[in-house]
């Protein structure tokens, strides 16, 4: 098969059927579950081992109203629960999940909506950042929500060519932000097309951000690449920056033990955990960005 097989095995009914039951299984080890309970129970379980939870309402790329209605109840009864439960987490949320695939405005008023209800709460807003068209309007909306909401933050893409001018835009404003290098398909113009030059890229941008770090009240490095994790301690210890103004992020089910050894040194540590039935795009580009998940993925092939 090509290196695309993963593709070509969906073109048909019963390949995307196959494909589908076959990517489940795999997608069970970085997907909590279907509901906010099986959230709820991973979210604890990470406290647990001394790890923050990151929640996420699985969807994306939405333009059904209803959807998106359903969407921001979801996150609202999200921060209620998490409050409720006494956990030590937040939420993320994607914003073609709550209108932006419809018109920026909508998308605005969702997310004002929620950060209000998260800021009535003490929690923190995360917001994802999507593919390239999008990330002008995603930024913005983030930097007008800092007005009124300051536990509010954008994510960062180190594969993007433009995230160089756009994390020292936000360093302006002061705002919050996770690092991560990125996971979408896009147009060669708009891409590093070499993980050497994502990885570097994502040096000089973490550097960027250590340098300035009382310039915003927390960032997050998100990244399972155990040496630019080295590295981002190394250049924490060098600028002297406080462990309470910034912390790791990983994904739920990949690197366990990374996540145990930073919590053992002291560093704030939280995992992303999705939940919800819409798996299959997120758990696509979880097979992409690492050779790893390609193997998980064939070995389940070969038990079919």
């Amino acid at each position: 098969m090509t290196k695309n097989w993963y593709t070509e095995l969906s073109r048909s009914s019963s390949g995307a059927s196959l494909m589908e039951r076959l990517l489940f299984r795999v997608a069970k080890k970085w997907v909590s579950g279907n509901t906010y309970k099986d959230a709820l129970s991973s979210a604890k379980n990470s406290n647990n081992k001394g790890i923050s939870a990151i929640l996420n309402f699985l969807g994306e790329d939405t333009t059904d109203l209803r959807i998106i209605e359903q969407t921001v109840k979801e996150y609202s009864m999200l921060l209620d629960l998490l409050n409720s439960n006494t956990i030590n987490g937040c939420i993320s949320i994607k914003p073609t999940q709550v209108g932006l695939r419809i018109n920026y405005d909508m998308c605005l008023s969702n997310f004002r909506h929620t950060a209000k209800k998260a800021k009535s709460l003490g929690r923190f807003m995360w917001i994802d950042i999507e593919s390239f068209d999008l990330v002008e309007n995603t930024i913005a909306i983030s930097l007008e929500l800092l007005e009124d909401y300051r536990q509010v933050g954008v994510a960062i893409q180190s594969y993007l060519k433009r995230s160089y001018s756009n994390l020292l835009h936000i360093l302006e404003r002061r705002a919050n932000m996770r690092l991560v290098k990125g996971a979408y398909k896009e147009i060669e113009n708009n891409v590093f097309q070499s993980i050497y030059k994502v990885n570097l890229n994502f040096s000089k941008l973490m550097k960027m951000l250590f340098e300035n770090s009382q310039r915003c009240s927390t960032f997050a490095i998100a990244t399972h690449d155990p040496r630019l994790i080295e590295e981002a301690i190394n250049l924490s210890k060098k600028h002297g920056t406080d462990r309470r103004n910034f912390e790791f992020q990983l994904l739920m089910g990949i690197n366990d033990e990374i996540k145990k050894n930073l919590v053992e040194k002291g560093y704030r540590v939280s995992e992303y955990i999705p939940y919800g039935n819409q798996w299959l795009a997120y758990s696509l580009r979880r097979i992409r960005e690492r050779k790893r998940n390609i193997f998980l993925l064939a070995s389940s092939l070969v038990r079919s």
